[in-house]
This record gives structure tokens, C-alpha cells and sequence, in this order.
């Protein structure tokens, strides 16, 4: 089972190509606002280096938001086009469900701009309660007696950015993976408050 998986939704790029339990090759990147740039020339290369072609992918599996406006597309208009020519499963997880991974107990966090920033709390890779966009200091005072992992982009709280192995949990994230039942209707998952997305 050869799975391409791919994220594009904030300042990395993600792409990983993982054969059966095992990841093969994988590229991590910051290229903020350049992803559309980067990934075909990075996924060539990758899918190169396994002498892997397109028609030998048996499913495809990335992110649907929340995240960049733009960025959340460039990723999944590559997927639904390679997944309708090849007529292969798509998939898809939370942006921040990727940052979580399946840490026992984690809140993820991605930067919203105009001091706010997408978040969620996360168990064993289940989301726990509902994806939110909160200010800073909502999320401070969230956060203020909280003892679990904080992964993302940890320095909007005056500290250092903590960003997990997300190839690896690109990986241990697959069997979470929700399939998409009509490839051609399929669109970016955005919270609720769809203000924040415009100035990303």
C-alpha cells in the first residue's frame, strides 16, 4: 500500500510518501506563502528517490484546515487531481490534528494572524472538544492551569515553537483519516469564523 501524504495549510510543507507501516522518504520545509512554488518540484524529487510513479499510488491522504486561506487549497487541488485521474481513496485530517499527532494529552495551535490563533485540545489523537479560533489572551488564560503538551506555534505565547515529527505523525495519524466520499465537492474545512481566514 504505497499512501502520498501531504500539507500545505501553514509555513511548512509536508510531504511524505510511506509504503505499508513505513515511511520511505519525506521532506519538511518552511516556505510561508511559497508552497505552491515548492511542492511539485519537492514531491518529483521525493517520489524519484523511491522510483515511485503516480500510478503506483494507492491512496492519497492531507489536510483540510484549518490553516492559510490559500495554503489549505494548493495541497488538496494536487490530491483531488491525482486521485480522480488515478480513481484512488482521498482522505483527510485536521490541520491541527496533525501538529497533535497521538500524544496521550496535547493542545495544538497555529498561528491566525491579527493576534489570534486556530487551536484545539487533543487525546490519543481524538479531537476533545471543538477546533477554535481564540485571541492570545484567551488562550493564556485557557492554557493557565493546563498540564499536558503544547505543540505549534508555542512562541505567540512568549515562548519557543514546538513543532513535532510530522512525517511521523502523518503516519501514526492514518488510521484517523476520514475518506471523502465525493472528491469533486470536496473543500477546505473552515471554522466557523471565516473573518480569520481573509487576513492569512
Amino acid at each position: 500500500m504505497k499512501t502520498l501524504c501531504m500539507d500545505s495549510s501553514h509555513k511548512h510543507l509536508v510531504i511524505v510518501l510511506i509504503e505499508d507501516n513505513d515511511i520511505k522518504a519525506y521532506a519538511e520545509e518552511q516556505c510561508w506563502k511559497k508552497q505552491s512554488e515548492s511542492l511539485f518540484p519537492t514531491l518529483i524529487s521525493l517520489m524519484d528517490s523511491c522510483k515511485w510513479k503516480a500510478d503506483d499510488l494507492d491512496q492519497i491522504v492531507i489536510t483540510d484546515g484549518p490553516g492559510s486561506y490559500t495554503g489549505v487549497r494548493i495541497a488538496m487541488t494536487v490530491a483531488k487531481v491525482l486521485a480522480t485521474r488515478k480513481q484512488i481513496p482521498l482522505y483527510c485530517i485536521s490541520s491541527l490534528q496533525l501538529l497533535a499527532g497521538i500524544k496521550e494529552k496535547v493542545f495544538a495551535l497555529m498561528d491566525a494572524r491579527s493576534n489570534r490563533a486556530y487551536c484545539a485540545f487533543y487525546e490519543n489523537g481524538k479531537l476533545v472538544k471543538d477546533e477554535m479560533i481564540l485571541n492570545l489572551d484567551e488562550i493564556k488564560e485557557l492554557l493557565s492551569s493546563y498540564d499536558g503538551c503544547i505543540v505549534g506555534d508555542y512562541g505567540l505565547l512568549e515562548d519557543e515553537d514546538n513543532y513535532p515529527d510530522l512525517a511521523k505523525n502523518f503516519k501514526d495519524l492514518l488510521p484517523f483519516a476520514n475518506v471523502v466520499d465525493n472528491i469533486h465537492t470536496l473543500t477546505p474545512r473552515y471554522l466557523k469564523e471565516q473573518e480569520a481566514y481573509k487576513s492569512v
